[in-house]
C-alpha cells in the first residue's frame, strides 16, 4: 500500500501515481490510501488501482481516529505486507498505525530535507524513524542528512532517485507556445511557488541581463504564496513586460519545450521533479548548487550551477549561455542524455521493485525461522 496526503498535481504525488502504475502487477497487487483524491485519484482508478480515501481533516479531530481505524482494518482485512508512506504527514499517522495493524514491513519516505518540516512533525518524524524498516530517500544529500542530523542508521536508508517517463519528457517537438512565439530566446522555470524556490533571484538575476538579447523573455510556470511578491519585484526592477507568470498546469511538456535556459535557482532542493523533465526534455539547464541538483547537474557538462541566492553568479551563469548557442546544445543534449540513461522511470520503479522485494525476503525469512 503507497500512501500520500493527497493525491494532487505535486512531484511526490505524481511519483506515487507513476510508481503505483508502474509496479510489476505478476508481483505486487498495489493499493494507494490518501486524505484527499484529486487528478492522480482519476488516473489510478482508471488504471484499476484501488484508491482508499482515509477521511481525516485534521489530526485534532474525531475524524483523525475514524481514519486511523479504517486503516488498521484496511491493512488487516487485506493482510498488507508492504506500507510505504510518501510524505510527512503520512509518515506520522500511517507508520504508527500500520505497526499497530501487524503489517510487517513498513517503510516511510524522506523527500525533502527536514528543516522545511513543521517543528511539531518533526518529532514525530524522529519516532517514525525508529519505528519503520526502512526510509526512501530520492538523493544523497538527504540521505546525508538523515545520517549526520537525525543519526539514523545508514543501513536503514535506501536511495531511490525519481525517475521521469522519457516516453513522455523528451526533445522531440520542440516549438514555441504561441504565448512565448514572438520570442527570441526564453529563460523559464517551473515549480510551486514558495519562498524556498528562491524565484526572486531568478527574477533579479534575468534583470540584470534582460537587455542583452532583443526578444528575451522570462517564463514562470506555477502556482503559489509568492506569486504577488514575485510579480512586484519584476515591475519594481522594470522587467515585468518580458515576463509571463502562468498558472500552474497539468500539462507541462509543451512549457518545457518552449523554454530554451531552464532555470531552478531553490535555497533548499532534495532531487527536483521539474529540473529533471526539463532536462529531458532538451533545455539548457541552471541550477543551484544545493541539495540533490549537483547528483544531476555535473557544473559544464550537463549543466550549469551556481551558488544560491547569489543573483550575480546566477546573471553570469544566463550571460554565458545566452551568448553561447552552441553550448546550449551541448548541455541539453548531455543532460536528456543522462536522464534517458540514469533518471529513467523504468530504473527507478526497478529499483523500489528492489528495495520491497529485499524486505519481503527477510520477512520471509524471519518467519521460517
Amino acid at each position: 500500500m503507497l500512501m500520500a496526503r493527497e493525491l494532487g498535481p505535486g512531484g511526490t504525488e505524481r511519483q506515487l501515481t507513476e510508481l503505483a502504475r508502474s509496479l510489476d502487477r505478476s508481483r505486487f497487487q498495489v493499493h494507494v490510501a490518501c486524505f484527499r483524491e484529486g487528478i492522480r485519484a482519476s488516473e489510478l482508478k482508471a488504471d484499476g488501482i484501488p484508491v482508499v480515501r482515509l477521511p481525516v481533516t485534521s489530526f485534532m479531530k474525531p475524524s483523525a481516529i475514524t481514519g486511523a481505524w479504517r486503516l488498521a482494518r484496511f491493512i488487516r482485512t487485506l493482510n498488507i505486507r508492504v506500507v510505504h508512506t510518501f510524505d510527512y504527514p503520512l509518515n506520522c499517522f500511517g507508520v504508527p498505525i500500520a505497526r499497530a495493524a501487524k503489517s510487517p514491513i513498513v517503510l516511510s519516505s524522506q523527500r525533502a530535507h527536514r528543516h522545511l518540516t513543521p517543528r511539531l512533525y518533526l518529532r514525530i518524524l524522529r519516532l517514525t524513524d525508529r519505528l519503520v524498516n526502512g526510509i526512501v530517500v530520492n538523493s544523497e544529500a538527504v540521505r546525508r542528512e538523515l545520517i549526520l542530523n537525525e543519526r539514523v542508521r545508514p543501513s536503514k536508508i535506501h536511495l531511490c532517485h525519481n525517475g521521469v517517463d522519457t516516453a513522455r519528457f523528451n526533445p522531440e517537438g520542440r516549438r514555441r507556445l504561441h504565448a512565448l512565439e514572438n520570442a527570441s530566446l526564453v529563460i523559464g522555470s517551473m515549480c510551486v511557488l514558495r519562498p524556498e524556490k528562491g524565484l526572486g533571484t531568478l527574477i533579479e538575476g534575468f534583470a540584470r541581463i534582460s537587455s542583452r538579447c532583443p526578444g528575451l523573455r522570462l517564463a514562470i510556470v506555477g502556482s503559489g504564496p509568492e506569486l504577488p511578491r514575485l510579480e512586484e519585484l519584476a515591475k519594481q526592477l522594470g522587467v515585468f513586460e518580458q515576463c509571463l507568470f502562468q498558472p500552474a498546469e497539468l500539462d507541462v511538456t509543451p512549457w518545457l519545450k518552449s523554454i530554451d535556459i531552464f532555470v531552478l535557482p531553490s535555497l533548499s532542493e532534495a532531487l527536483s521533479n521539474s529540473l529533471m523533465e526539463a532536462m529531458a526534455c532538451g533545455c539548457a539547464c541552471v541550477a543551484s548548487r544545493t541539495g540533490g541538483n549537483p547528483e544531476i547537474i555535473r557544473d559544464g557538462n550537463t549543466g550549469l550551477l551556481f551558488e544560491p541566492g547569489d543573483v550575480r553568479d546566477l546573471a553570469g551563469q544566463l550571460s554565458v549561455l545566452i551568448g553561447d548557442a552552441g553550448l546550449r546544445c551541448r548541455l541539453a543534449d548531455s543532460g536528456s542524455h543522462l536522464i534517458r540513461e540514469r533518471f529513467s522511470l523504468a530504473r527507478s520503479v526497478a529499483r523500489m521493485e528492489e528495495i520491497y522485494e529485499s524486505h519481503l525476503e527477510k520477512d520471509s525469512r524471519r518467519r521460517s525461522r
